[in-house]
């Protein structure tokens, strides 16, 4: 592997990638990351939010940008060199994506669409701002969209308020003046309040009715068998009226069947829009594909020697989708239809006498077998247009979606929406075949021209501007009848020059012959006539021209010739042209002649905002070319048709008002104007164009601009309304007052365009009627104050004017809280703006002035404290008071603190202040909590006045004589008050915002303020040290964020430790506490190890660890043992077992007994306390097994490393699931095979190490239950519960070993492990603190051996006894394996081994040990009979035989046996009774009957 290089990048991750180990770093989408390294397309570096998270990752995840280097504090960085708005945009696009996750997570739906809506657009806007292609008008309208919608989706959030400029830039709050910074919020609130208010009214409009509807449709895929390249041509269809009702969306197919431009490849997605209530209404609606194929003339012809890119027909594909798109059937955007394919077949090249339109109507009329051909689609019907459609489905529709128009206008044409297209058809035409054999072959290329023979043409949505358009080849037909319709977009200012040409060729089939064909005939059509309107609606029937093909190319040649039929008809227009084919080289016609034989007729359609067919509107929309025609062209207005002026409506308002405007010296058009007016307002009250409503609205509210037109409006409205109330005849007045709802809201915007306009002369006309003259002329004057001082110049008046407007002001603050509401906002905004002003860089001051201002902030800052303390609610007063704050530096604090004549008044100055500045932080929030930036310089000029004011604190009010101690008791409260403040708990602050407060500066307090802050925590005031230790807490988290470790806080708080240890007072107390930090530490250091472990187990032990035992110790540091005792006893009570909940039941029953006399209750107590009894001795509990688990080597966490655990394992669970399951919590152990304990290589290695072994439990019999005859259902519970220790026995060979007789030799090494609580308990493992190791003797091993058999034999006859479903295989085979001599061998062994003479004299000490074996041996004689009884009652008939031989070896024992060792009549020793007890005396009965 090639060594890594160094490198400097910066990246955003555009893929999530899973880090592998450590040496690894985890990406998701849209970290950045500081790339360090590079090698073999991977990167090594760090995240940028945080750099402890480092390691390599693959280069392809990740986006490089372009950075630049800034430094930050010592350490340079690369950041993004992308201009400040686009990272805003990022950023906040980061913030509301973890945002809009938790809002996904609690299930809160409508506010995710809500954001989720927002984020696409903001993701939209990026990529434009990206772009760069935006001109400066489009760029600087797309900036303010941004900020505006980034303001809007921070208030929705809750989010800080971010304040900005007039450029939208944001407003840094260190260089704005406190003024400015408050105004500025005023400002930004105000408009996003406004904002959410059109939203909702929006919102509502759009649920009510929308009269704009959409088709989105995404092409998946075409499957057809074609061999070339195709075309595609999707558009909608009305089947009844055979008309497209659409533009086309043009779709280029590869012969290899996927686009022709790979990029395109899914992503096909067109929106069919601009459709009205009246198109939804249609009785039936298609999505038709006319498939055009681009090849050769015939499919079947050689390649090598056939003309190629001739279009041909090849067929259609058509739906019905009436349903969907009227909403009647719901239709996801990913379920795909399918659209048949019918392909275009003539009977043979000459007879092919059908066209693509005719195959069309007849596909709709009737369907067909499509053989499997076809398109595959994805649809959805939305509401809304484009602009609204892309903001409510921005996964649908983007910047790369094709939009499809109606062919026609929206039924609602809103005021800015330019459109300038005509549509063309291709209709027929007739052409001879003159000197050939056969009809031609015909194709018409359309050119879009100019005098100069320049041409531009646009082919249709989703496909690139063209130069010419070539038509459908239909082979050999003498009418072709293409019905081809095409756009054609033609910039305004060109329409007076461009015409449209359109050239006739004969194509060949054969290479060779086509290029020696030439065009033999032309048309063309002129898009504007002379009267200026635009080319009418309809059909066409064009002049066809013959001549040479150069002629026919030149435009001189025929431009001045008559291009219709209509026009050759007309003499003025004819130019002496005839119906033969005749020469008009000497008459203009440039060597062109007429073609009578051939025709050629297109259709139009245009859709033009600014181009008007009717010579009236025309006439009336440029009144100034022919000004003598406007009252002419005003009283023609009514006559034109009402479709046509509402198309152009915001023209016709323009106009109207212009004249107006422009008259408004004389009346000599204001009837008129009027009339005019009130007869549009009318068209839109009609029915027919209602929606219309909303356009006049948005006209009156955005576009309408005449400042002076209310009082013509006013004017002619009053002359009509007094001709009315004489009683004289008034044609209009009807018409006017159902128009007087409009006619108002124009006087009214008019009115309020004309106050803004002349604003600044109203206020200095206007004089307030107060008793003190001067000050009012000041307030009212106000916004002319900064001009005052702007210049050196006129520092000479700000000298004389600033102490006379402060000596007014300072009557009306002391009286502030009690005047007018009108007069305390004057006020303030006249000493706003003066501290505006002041705060400038640009103001000079004179020593006059700046003693002035000093002076005057002095005198009047006790006057405004009271104010603020009256009126502390009004943000205003207080940012007036923080603006003062802000300006005063240590003269004028100095000055200020002068002025109090002794320290009575000095102190209840400082007390009020304190007292006010902890109301306004902690208490009273004058600002809404998303003035972020207005808070923290608040925070900031009042820490700056509190260390002021502390310094003069320290000097007069600290010695002994004068020490005030409600004073210093005011100072910590709102020392206390500012640090917990909930604008600076930056742990409840995202990411984005922690570094917008602190911008990655914290590192540079640490180490200097890890001592002092480590110092306030050992001030014995709880509140400031509560305060305090968060602070210590993130300093060390800052550090390990930058540099992954805290060394330099752990170096200096171990300093600071070692110097208290080193005073005799603390030492004991820093052992103490050095000691329980350790302790925590260790435990806080496992549970962040295992906190992301799959393992719940471990997290579970960590957490007992760490919560639940320090719960114990604090309960036993106050004397509390019962509630120690309880605090670990609490999981008992949760297991359910019937022991306990007797014990419980117990408790209840003495309350409801003897406490409250609830014998109801006690009853139902007592019956539940039976109900356990009975389960106690019915059912059969299973007894799961123990394992004792080693952890040994160094790769385990510190809470297991080297230690052994026994585990509690599941009911009826295997060791070897058991270990399964636990090698899978850690795949990298090895496991150990051994079950001795592991030396120090196993212990000290690097590694992981498993050791897995069964443990038996030790009974530990409870006091009540010893020497008692106890049954074995209680005992068995005992054997498996509450126990602690643990037995691992394993065989070792010591002596000489006999083959015959392995007793002899067969020693037990038995460890013993005590486990540090009982089991089961909270986990069901634990630590096991103490291990013994012992070794049993053979003849101790045989004892064991026979005191397990017994046990044995008696627990399975119990069961027998207790439950007679049970099978009878068990005792059978148990029973037989020790009285059968063919199996036998048990304790024959024994006496082979340990009962002869050489064994009795070689071990004298065993003599008891001996007795105690034979005394086992005969009581395991009754305990076989009374087992062979219960097995006779219930064997089988069949079995009855093995019965009868078990039987009989049965004797044959017992006889052998009470001959050696004598018979048993009575029960066993204490201990064989502690296991058996009165059950088996009854076996005893029941073997001697």
């Amino acid at each position: 592997m090639a060594p890594w290089t160094r490198t400097e990048g910066y990246g955003v991750a555009k893929w999530n990638f899973i880090g592998q180990g450590e040496k690894q770093l985890s990406l998701e989408v849209g970290d950045t990351v500081q790339i360090q390294e590079a090698c073999e397309g991977w990167y090594k570096g760090y995240l940028t939010r945080n750099k402890a998270l480092q390691g390599a990752f693959p280069a392809s995840f990740v986006q490089l940008k372009d950075a630049i280097s800034e430094r930050r504090g010592k350490q340079e960085q690369a950041v993004s060199s992308e201009m400040p708005l686009v990272k805003e945009v990022t950023t906040t696009l980061r913030e509301w994506g973890s945002i809009w996750k938790q809002l996904f997570v609690s299930n809160k739906g409508g506010r995710v669409e809500q954001v989720q809506g927002l984020m696409w657009e903001l993701i939209e806007w990026r990529s434009q701002l990206l772009s760069g292609t935006l001109p400066n008008d489009e760029f600087k309208d797309l900036k303010q969209k941004v900020t505006s919608k980034i303001d809007y989706g921070n208030k929705i959030l809750e989010l800080d308020l971010v304040v900005r400029d007039c450029s939208g830039s944001v407003l840094d709050p260190e260089r704005a003046s406190v003024i400015s910074l408050f105004r500025a919020h005023e400002e930004a609130t105000t408009k996003i309040n406004e904002r959410i208010k059109e939203e909702q009214v929006e919102g509502r409009e759009e649920a009510t009715s929308s009269p704009t509807h959409s088709l989105y449709v995404f092409v998946r895929n075409f499957v057809c068998r074609i061999g070339e390249d195709s075309e595609l041509f999707m558009s909608l269809y009305d089947p009844n009226k055979q008309t497209i009702i659409s533009e086309n969306y043009m779709v280029r197919w590869g012969k290899k069947g996927f686009p022709r431009e790979i990029e395109m490849l899914n992503n096909l997605k067109v929106v069919f829009t601009d459709l009205g209530n009246k198109d939804l209404n249609r009785e039936r609606i298609f999505l038709i594909c006319q498939i055009v194929r681009v090849g050769m003339m015939d499919l079947k012809e050689n390649t090598k020697k056939c003309t190629q890119n001739l279009r041909r027909p090849f067929g259609v594909a058509v739906m019905d989708i009436s349903d969907i798109i009227k909403g009647k059937t719901d239709c996801d955007e990913d379920k795909q239809h399918f659209i048949p394919f019918h392909p275009y077949v003539p009977l043979s090249l000459s007879l092919s006498n059908d066209f693509l339109h005719t195959l069309l109507n007849k596909v709709t009329a009737s369907r067909g077998d499509s053989g499997g051909q076809g398109l595959w689609v994805t649809m959805k019907a939305l509401v809304g247009d484009i602009v609204h459609i892309r903001k409510e489905h921005p996964h649908l529709v983007d910047r790369s979606t094709a939009v499809a128009r109606k062919l026609g206008f929206p039924e609602i044409i809103m005021p800015g929406d330019v459109r300038n297209d005509i549509y063309l058809t291709l209709q027929g035409g007739d052409f001879d075949k003159y000197n050939k054999t056969t009809q031609k072959n015909v194709e018409v290329i359309m050119l879009v021209c100019d005098e100069q023979g320049k041409n531009s043409i646009c082919l249709g949505a989703g496909d690139k501007a063209v130069n010419e358009y070539r038509s459908v080849i239909y082979y050999q037909i003498k009418q072709p009848r293409w019905m081809e319709t095409i756009k054609v977009s033609i910039p305004l200012e060109e329409m007076q020059r461009i015409h449209l040409r359109f050239m006739f060729r004969h194509r060949s089939s054969q290479e060779s012959k086509d290029k020696s064909e030439k065009n033999f005939a032309m048309a063309f059509v002129r898009l504007l006539k002379d009267d200026g309107t635009v080319l009418q609606d309809g059909l066409h029937d064009l002049v066809v021209f013959k001549g040479d093909s150069k002629r026919m190319e030149d435009v001189g040649s025929y431009l001045l010739l008559p291009s219709t039929r209509s026009q050759q008809g007309d003499p003025h227009k004819a130019g002496g042209l005839g119906r033969s084919a005749s020469n008009l080289s000497g008459g203009g016609g440039g060597g062109l002649s007429v073609s009578s034989r051939d025709s050629f007729a297109i259709s139009t359609l245009v859709c033009s905002t600014k181009l008007t067919q009717n010579v009236g509107l025309l006439g009336l929309l440029k009144w100034r070319t022919r000004p003598e025609l406007l009252r002419e062209n005003l009283e023609k207005l009514k006559l034109i048709d009402g479709e046509e002026v509402v198309k152009f409506l915001q023209d016709t308002l323009d106009a109207l008002f212009n004249i107006m405007m422009e008259h408004s010296q004389t009346d000599d058009y204001d009837f008129l104007v009027f009339d005019a007016l009130i007869y549009i307002i009318g068209l839109i009250a009609d029915r027919k164009f209602q929606h219309f409503n909303t356009v006049l609205e948005a006209y009156i509210k955005q576009h309408f601009s005449a400042t002076l037109a209310y009082k013509k409006l006013m004017s002619v409205l009053k002359n009509y309304l007094d001709v009315c109330s004489r009683g004289d005849h008034c044609e209009n007045i009807l018409r006017t007052l159902k128009a007087l709802e409009y006619i108002f809201k124009f006087i009214v915007r008019s009115r309020m365009l004309y106050s803004q306009y002349v604003h600044v002369c109203v206020c200095v006309c206007v004089r307030p009627k107060r008793k003190q003259p001067l000050l009012g002329g000041f307030l009212f004057l106000s916004a002319e104050v900064r001009f005052i001082t702007l210049s050196s110049s006129s520092s000479e008046c700000r000298d004389v004017l600033l102490p006379m407007m402060l000596r007014e002001l300072s009557g009306a603050l002391a009286t502030m809280a009690d005047g007018p509401h009108d007069e305390r906002r004057n006020s303030l905004e006249l000493l706003n703006n003066i501290l505006e002003v002041l705060s400038r860089d640009n103001v000079v001051r004179t020593p006059a002035s700046c003693v002035s201002c000093t002076h005057a902030r002095a005198h009047r800052m006790h006057t405004l404290t009271s104010c603020v303390v009256s009126l502390s609610s009004q943000a205003r007063v207080v940012a007036c008071m923080t603006a003062i704050l802000s300006q005063m530096d240590n003269r004028h604090y100095a000055s200020y603190i002068e002025t109090f004549s002794g320290t009575t008044d000095l102190v209840d100055f400082l007390m009020e202040s304190f007292l006010l500045f902890k109301d306004l932080i902690d208490g009273q929030h004058v600002y809404p909590s998303d003035w972020m930036a207005m808070i923290m310089v608040q925070n900031r000029v009042f820490l700056r006045a509190i260390n002021t004011y502390a310094e003069t604190m320290n000097h007069m009010f600290l010695n002994n004589n004068v020490f005030e101690v409600q004073l210093w008791n005011n100072y910590f409260h709102l020392a206390v008050a500012f640090i917990t403040q909930e604008s600076l708990q930056l742990q409840h602050f995202s990411h984005t915002k922690r570094n917008k407060i602190l911008a990655n500066h914290k590192i540079n307090f640490i180490p200097g303020m890890v001592g002092p802050i480590l110092e306030m925590t050992l001030i014995p005031e709880e509140e400031l040290r509560r305060a305090t230790l968060p602070i210590f807490s993130d300093m060390m988290t800052c550090e390990h964020t930058h540099f992954g470790n805290f060394h330099k806080v752990r170096r200096h708080a171990r300093t600071l430790l070692e110097d208290a240890a080193e005073k005799t007072v603390l030492k004991s107390e820093v052992e103490r506490f050095v000691a329980l930090v350790k302790g925590l530490l260790l435990r806080l250091l496992d549970y962040r190890t295992v906190r992301s472990d799959d393992s719940r187990n471990n997290r579970m032990s960590c957490t007992v660890n760490l919560y639940l035992y320090k719960l114990r110790d604090l309960h036993l540091d106050c004397d509390h043992y019962t509630e120690a005792a309880y605090t670990l006893l609490l999981h008992s009570r949760l297991l359910k077992m019937w022991e306990e909940a007797i014990t419980l039941c117990k408790e209840l029953s003495e309350q409801y007994e003897n406490e409250i006399f609830d014998y109801e209750l006690l009853s139902k107590r007592l019956e539940k306390q039976a109900k356990f009894y009975e389960n106690i001795m019915k059912i059969l509990r299973p007894k799961p097994d123990y394992f004792a688990v080693g952890y040994y080597g160094q790769g385990f966490p510190l809470f297991l490393r080297n230690k052994v655990f026994i585990h509690r394992g599941k009911e009826y669970e295997r060791r070897e699931d058991f270990q399964n399951e636990l090698m899978s919590q850690f795949p990298s152990a090895l496991r150990l095979n051994t079950t001795t304990m592991p030396g120090d290589d196993i212990w000290d290695s690097p590694l992981q190490y498993l050791q897995c072994f069964t443990v038996q439990p030790v009974l530990e019999m409870p006091p009540r239950l010893k020497n008692k005859p106890v049954p074995d259902q209680i005992i068995n519970f005992y054997k498996c519960n509450y126990v602690q220790r643990f037995h691992y026995s394993r065989p070792v060979k010591k002596g000489p070993v006999d083959p015959n007789n392995e007793f002899v030799s067969m020693w037990i090494e038995r460890t013993t492990f005590t486990t540090v609580y009982k089991l089961p308990g909270i986990l069901r493992w634990f630590e096991a603190t103490e291990m013994k190791q012992t070794t049993l003797s053979p003849l101790e091993n045989a004892i064991e051996t026979m005191e397990f058999t017994n046990e044995k034999i008696l627990a399975l006859i119990n069961q027998y006894q207790t439950d007679f479903s049970l099978a009878i295989n068990p005792l059978s085979m148990l029973l037989n394996g020790i009285v059968d001599p063919a199996v036998m061998g048990g304790f024959a062994k024994y006496e082979k081994a340990f009962f002869t003479e050489e064994f009795t004299q070689q071990h004298p000490e065993d003599r008891d040990k001996l007795l105690r074996l034979k005394d086992l041996i005969a009581w395991q004689i009754p305990l076989l009979g009374a087992g062979i009884s219960l097995h006779g009652k219930r064997v089988m008939e069949d079995l009855r035989p093995f019965h009868e031989r078990m039987e009989e070896c049965f004797k044959q024992m017992r006889k052998k046996v009470e001959t050696q060792y004598g018979a048993q009549t009575t029960s066993p020793g204490s201990d064989q009774r502690a296991s058996g007890g009165s059950v088996f005396e009854g076996l005893l009965e029941l073997f001697f009957i």
